[in-house]
């Protein structure tokens, strides 16, 4: 089941499967076909809610800074929760997806049964100087709206760059991103990801949360360990896999994710009945 499309909410589409159901939420100029290898198995064992992030996919781009900032996308998630109709619910965040994922558990713990992130150094980066980091953000966000949608090809996480991406996910990536929106693209940029690190608040963390870990990123390793020592609540598991382990590790990330909800399930019974919804 697909959302309406309106001017003003994002993109979902709901899936068959059994047990709570499972927001999934991609990273920069990707879309719901991230998660195309992870659907079947996960479906075992929760109902996938896949989401689309502003201007890409089937989601509209505002104009507006304010839904793209992190505290906008939360307000987002928390609409999709209620058309839903439910109290709580899991939720697993790919890449960027993974900072916002983070950032809606900090905000909104009681909407959260388990959560799980991938490789993000949206998250846990350390941003020294903020101004600069804005600024940067801003020329950058510039330039994509002076090159127009050759420019966003030039961004390394492309998938038109991808070198190891099976064709069954490249192709419908590559077609998904015929639809990217160059404005939304530059407003995640400049308001999404320029400020966006939760290398302190982590240590708030509330909601049982697993680290998928694709550890040939090498250049994650660091903020892994950042994060291990520091984050409460928090299991890593460590895959052969890169910064897109969800898919160049399929099936190793789908058997990680089912036990540990498996596990979560066993602790917290009630998370599988759908509880009334008792509002944020």
């Amino acid at each position: 089941m697909g959302s309406p499309v309106s001017s003003n909410e994002l993109y979902f589409e709901v899936h068959a499967g059994n047990g709570p159901y499972l927001l999934l939420v991609h990273g920069i100029l990707s879309s719901r076909a991230q998660w195309l290898l992870n659907l079947v198995a996960l479906s075992q064992v929760a109902r996938p809610v896949v989401v689309e992030l502003w201007g890409h996919g089937r989601s509209p781009a505002p104009e507006l800074a304010e839904p793209y900032r992190p505290e906008g996308y939360v307000r987002a998630f928390e609409n999709i929760r209620h058309r839903l109709g439910v109290s709580e619910w899991l939720v697993c965040g790919q890449s960027l997806g993974a900072a916002l994922t983070l950032r809606y558990a900090l905000d909104r713990p009681k909407s959260f049964i388990a959560h799980v992130i991938t490789n993000s150094m949206s998250a846990f980066r350390e941003i020294e100087d903020l101004e600069a980091a804005v600024k940067g953000a801003n020329f950058f966000a510039e330039r994509l709206l002076e090159l127009g949608p050759e420019g966003l090809t030039k961004i390394p996480v492309h998938p038109i760059n991808a070198r190891s991406l099976p064709k069954e996910v490249k192709e419908p990536l590559l077609e998904d991103c015929q639809a990217l929106n160059v404005l939304g693209v530059a407003n995640t940029i400049r308001y999404t990801s320029a400020e966006l690190s939760l290398l302190e608040e982590c240590e708030k963390n509330k909601v049982p949360t697993l680290l998928v870990c694709g550890q040939r990123e090498k250049r994650f390793k660091p903020l892994r360990d950042y994060a291990e020592a520091r984050m409460p609540l928090l299991e890593i598991i460590d895959l052969d896999g890169g910064h897109a382990v969800n898919i160049d590790a399929a099936e190793a990330f789908n058997q990680a994710v089912t036990d540990f909800f498996l596990r979560i399930y066993n602790e917290k019974p009630k998370a599988l009945v759908e509880s009334p919804l008792k509002g944020p």
